[in-house]
């Protein structure tokens, strides 16, 4: 009898030991639906404080981004990528990080940076071209305003691991959008930071498109958060929309890092009410009935809703909220009218602690050119 003739009376072969999952995969699979607060009885336990500031914020949120999208028609900025819908998360993942922690926006979230306290000119300098960053990143650990899809994360994680290895108290908060998810600076941060069990929580805001891309034509997962089970970290699936599920569940992902439980993909289920950017037809790839449909389910919206019911605010409140989103809209109108004073010799500040000697040769060209062309038309030299 042949070995194939034996087949079905030979036990089946078993794996060696080396196949067994690192981790048992249940507890981190997401939520079959996205998680919601408002409009559910639990709602009704959320601290009153807290609504009203996630409301500021949202309000604030709203005013900032339309007065950013005016100021690219104006010819104040060069582009602008807004977040209006999407507030609830920015907001979210501004509020639940501690003074210590760093935030990792991408180039949509400058709204974040924002509400953690960034400047708003400061935020909106890189978009108008004027400086590499426009602001300190270690000052107010928020890390560059990352324009390249998903690099920002391998970043975050680097700084998660360093700070755990130094024994800091710091957790990295890493954004980025549905499209940033099919780069391989994505697989490879929540890679390492789940073998390493980095102090980090990658936010995924699912704004339904990258650019013109619909999700569905990127990938065939039930969802974004179902990715984190095969890189061993837990996932979270909320709606985006809802700023007090997101603070939840932002929240307690980073104290989950903090206390050493590892890294956390949250997938935020959202939209953009506004195109990709001001260079974006959003008409040639969605309709407006669509966009209709969400604006049903506005973060302002919801929180208003939820406010009123509980009778914690009132028309004097509302408006007072939205007097102060517009004295912040005008300040930042005003000066971002005001032409800046750029100093071309920048271009070599910051690039490193100490100037590679191709630096400094490139600098000593540039600064001869700008003499050179300031003796020409009788003035004095560039700016120092």
């Amino acid at each position: 009898m042949t070995v194939m003739e034996q087949r079905g009376t030979l036990p089946a072969p078993v794996p060696p030991p080396a196949w067994q999952p690192r981790t048992d995969p249940a507890p981190l699979l997401p939520d079959a639906e996205p998680y919601r607060v408002l409009g559910t009885d639990a709602a009704e336990q959320t601290d009153p404080e807290l609504l009203r500031r996630l409301y500021a914020e949202v309000v604030r949120g709203r005013r900032y981004n339309a007065q950013a999208t005016a100021l690219t028609k104006q010819g104040r900025l060069a582009v602008y990528p807004s977040t209006t819908g999407q507030e609830a998360g920015e907001i979210a993942a501004a509020l639940a990080l501690e003074e210590r922690d760093w935030l990792f926006p991408s180039y949509r979230d400058t709204l974040a940076a924002v509400a953690r306290g960034l400047d708003p000119v400061q935020a909106l300098t890189l978009l108008r071209g004027d400086w590499h960053t426009g602001y300190d990143p270690h000052e107010h650990r928020i890390a560059p305003l990352c324009t390249p899809l998903a690099t920002q994360l391998p970043h975050a994680v680097g700084l998660a691991h360093a700070a755990q290895l130094k024994g800091d108290d710091v957790v990295a908060l890493a954004m980025v959008g549905d499209g940033g998810t099919s780069e391989g600076d994505f697989h490879e941060a929540l890679n390492f930071a789940a073998v390493w069990q980095a102090p980090v929580v990658f936010l995924v805001q699912n704004n339904g498109f990258a650019i013109s891309v619909p999700l569905a034509k990127q990938t065939a997962a039930p969802s974004l958060a179902h990715k984190a089970v095969g890189y061993g970290m837990p996932g979270r699936l909320v709606d985006g929309n809802d700023a007090v599920a997101m603070y939840e569940v932002l929240t307690e992902a980073v104290a989950r890092a903090r206390e050493g439980g590892g890294p956390t993909l949250v997938e935020a289920i959202t939209y953009r009410m506004d195109a990709h950017t001001n260079a974006d037809d959003a008409t040639r790839y969605r309709t407006d009935a669509e966009v209709e449909t969400w604006r049903g389910h506005d973060p302002v919206l919801l929180l208003e809703r939820e406010l009123t019911h509980r009778g914690l605010i009132d028309e004097a409140g509302i408006q007072a909220v939205r007097d102060d989103a517009e004295t912040m809209a005008a300040a930042l109108r005003a000066e971002m009218n005001q032409d800046p004073v750029l100093d071309p010799m920048d271009l070599f500040t910051d690039v490193y602690a100490e100037q590679t000697s191709h630096l400094r040769e490139q600098a000593a060209q540039l600064r001869a050119e700008l003499d050179a062309e300031a003796e020409t038309s009788g003035g004095e030299g560039g700016p120092a």
